[in-house]
């Protein structure tokens, strides 16, 4: 059973990994961010 304050640790932290991606690739702003890497982060989120 997890806490809220966990929750809201790992949410923060999902945000943050969001946000580092996205800086990552704002340098190309035509470029999106890779399916894979999307699908990956799907499957971390899936993994309590």
């Amino acid at each position: 059973m997890t806490s809220k304050r966990d929750d809201r640790r790992k949410a923060a932290v999902e945000k943050q990994i969001d946000e580092n991606l996205r800086r990552a690739y704002e340098q190309d702003a035509t470029e999106q961010i890779p399916d894979r890497f999307l699908a990956l982060l799907e499957q971390l989120r899936e993994q309590k």
